[in-house]
């Protein structure tokens, strides 16, 4: 059965914000509003949970999952990061970017991409997607919430509660956060490459 939170978007209430971290902690699947759109977020370390949110999404293992982290010093944890790209990221973050960079050790193996051994990772500007990893105190795994033979995101609490019934265990009613994905950008190379333009300004990178 399927739960469903109504959490303040700007004073998320304290007891939700522990069950919700309760929910993933278990094993659970949350849809949880943020910066750009509403995503699907599950603990990174659980593969079944990561194997279910896939499903969900109707993508396989070469399409990037996101690392949501806290803030920059937990981006370096799970990517090798160099001055210019911290630079980058610093100017950008917490915002509504998804970088792709190098995995370390730390990321299982089964969440890099599997011939690039790459991840993508994003810190939200979004208050209930900052409590929930402030409570848990580790990143989460996460994709924008787009079913399966969809291109468009689900934004809609209601909604995504009835279209994803019994395939999550927390819908997370944060009001409307928008109907565009995360702005994606390869930090890989020698310079910056927009593989996706979504909500965030792409001049950053310029």
């Amino acid at each position: 059965m399927t739960q469903y939170f109504q959490i303040h978007p700007d004073n998320p209430q304290p007891r939700l914000i522990r069950q919700a971290a309760e929910i993933i902690d278990g094993g659970g699947i949350v849809a949880l509003p943020t910066d750009s759109s509403y995503a699907l977020v599950c603990r990174l370390d659980d593969k079944d949970a990561v194997d279910r949110l896939r499903r969900i999404r109707g993508v396989d293992e070469k399409h990037h999952l996101t690392l949501l982290c806290r803030d920059l010093s937990e981006i370096a944890n799970y990517a090798r990061v160099d001055n210019k790209q911290y630079r980058l990221l610093k100017a950008a973050t917490p915002g509504p970017f998804t970088f792709i960079l190098e995995a370390t050790r730390e990321v299982p193996r089964r969440l890099s991409h599997p011939s690039r051994k790459t991840i993508g990772l994003r810190v939200p500007e979004n208050t209930i997607a900052q409590s929930l990893l402030e409570q848990l105190s580790q990143a989460l795994i996460g994709t924008t919430l787009i079913p399966a033979g969809s291109d468009t995101p689900l934004n809609d609490p209601d909604e995504i509660r009835d279209s994803l019934q019994r395939q999550v265990e927390l819908v997370i009613d944060g009001g409307s956060c928008g109907l565009e994905p995360t702005t994606v950008v390869d930090l890989t190379g020698d310079s910056p490459v927009v593989l996706r333009r979504g909500r965030g300004d792409v001049s950053l990178f310029a």
